[in-house]
């Protein structure tokens, strides 16, 4: 009987590996626990192929949405959005500029993919001026937004 077996793992388990990996277990481990709970299957040539081109198709995947996330960067730096607002005393707003009002404002500049979640706006905007805002795009790429707050 061999020492170990391969099964190609369906789902996360603790301590041996995670979903998609190919790992070797004991025969008992995998006869008793593993197949009878559907965490993983045995490791066939067509099983290991299909792991394979999944994966390859995942890293095809990523690579596209990170070029598609570098060019929306590009177009979010060089982007300047300037928000009118009545003013009173010292220059201070009538209110506050939120992250939905500078959404909005992107979307009117044309860049429709903009969402306000992935902006890092610590607190509305009170005043006059310009802010930078970072837009995390990525786990990798963050961009800055130019917001500039005017007088209406």
């Amino acid at each position: 009987m061999p020492a170990t077996i391969q099964v190609i793992l369906q789902s996360d388990v603790h301590n041996v590996g995670k979903s998609g990996e190919l790992v070797k277990v004991r025969p008992g481990f995998a006869r008793n626990f593993l197949l009878p709970r559907e965490l993983a299957v045995p490791a066939t040539t067509a099983q290991v192929n299909r792991v394979n081109h999944d994966r390859a198709v995942a890293i095809a995947r990523a690579e596209k949405n990170k070029k598609e996330s570098q060019e929306l960067a590009n177009k979010i730096g060089a982007l300047v959005v300037k928000i009118a607002r009545p003013v009173g005393e010292d220059d201070r707003l009538f209110g506050s500029v939120t992250a939905k009002d500078i959404e909005n404002a992107v979307h009117a500049a044309g860049l429709p993919s903009f969402e306000r979640k992935k902006m890092h706006l610590a607190e509305p905007l009170k005043t006059l001026g310009t802010f930078e805002i970072p837009v995390k795009l990525t786990a990798d790429i963050t961009a800055t937004l130019k917001v500039e707050v005017v007088k209406k």
